[in-house]
């Protein structure tokens, strides 16, 4: 697998969550780079086990876009990076759960739509849960999820964004099949189904650094600790680190 998860466990009483580890760089960027070349269902598909079929094709203009997503604009590499960093978040929830929905990622930088969106089905097919993703690529964690991922989680509680959930679980509900979407879409209780998976980059991940980091995440959003989901991905160094793997996954897109 291109990213490793290791569970917090019994030391994360207030949350859910996993450190990532990449035990594989060259691995990774391959992944990356299928999906800047809008090959992101292939990748599902073989991450789910599924046999899947053969990748669509593509030409070099696809991946002249794909290179375009993968460079640095000017002397700002923020955009790439946190594009990648969503591709690597959603790498990760469908290692998590295999067979999730969750919605593809986005072919564009800065998309001002979700980071990413998960839904959980029961066996009647009812939408039980709709997991929010909050992705950061930052080198400042803690400052980043007090001053920019609790006030938008904040937004979300008091009811702002149903336009854009509503969207985007009916495409994934669409794309999955699922019979009536529409249906199963009307149902949904926003109030009582959203939940929210936080992924960030750090320099540690201990109980202790994790307290602190995601201080006030139960306060934020309050109730059951299903409805908190805290990712953490360790690195140190991180702009040279991303920079490297956008320099490997140009090289895979080259060579598709």
């Amino acid at each position: 697998m291109p990213i490793h998860l290791t569970p917090f466990g019994q030391t994360d009483s207030l949350w859910t969550g996993n450190t990532w580890e990449v035990p594989d760089e060259d691995a990774l960027a391959k992944w990356i780079g299928w999906v800047a070349i809008g090959q992101a269902l292939h990748v599902a598909e073989i991450l789910h086990s599924v046999d899947p079929g053969s990748a669509l094709p593509t030409n070099e203009a696809a991946k002249s876009e794909a290179v375009d997503l993968l460079t640095q604009k000017g002397a700002d590499p923020w955009h790439r990076d946190g594009w990648m960093f969503q591709v690597m978040s959603w790498l990760a929830a469908n290692v998590d759960r295999p067979g999730a929905l969750i919605a593809l990622p986005h072919l564009m930088h800065a998309d001002k739509g979700l980071d990413g969106l998960e839904i959980l089905l029961d066996e009647s097919q009812n939408v039980v849960a709709a997991i929010i993703f909050e992705d950061k690529a930052t080198e400042n964690p803690r400052d980043t999820i007090r001053d920019d991922v609790w006030p938008e989680l904040l937004k979300f509680e008091l009811g702002h964004g149903v336009s854009r959930l509503t969207q985007q679980a009916s495409g994934i509900l669409a794309a999955a099949q699922v019979p009536n979407p529409s249906a199963a879409v009307s149902k949904i209780s926003w109030n009582t189904t959203r939940r929210y998976r936080i992924s960030i980059t750090s320099s540690k991940s201990t109980p202790n650094s994790r307290k602190s980091l995601f201080k006030d995440f139960e306060t934020t959003v309050q109730g059951g600790i299903d409805r908190r989901k805290a990712e953490l991905f360790v690195v140190k160094d991180l702009r040279p680190w991303m920079a490297n793997l956008a320099k490997k996954a140009i090289a895979q897109v080259a060579e598709l």
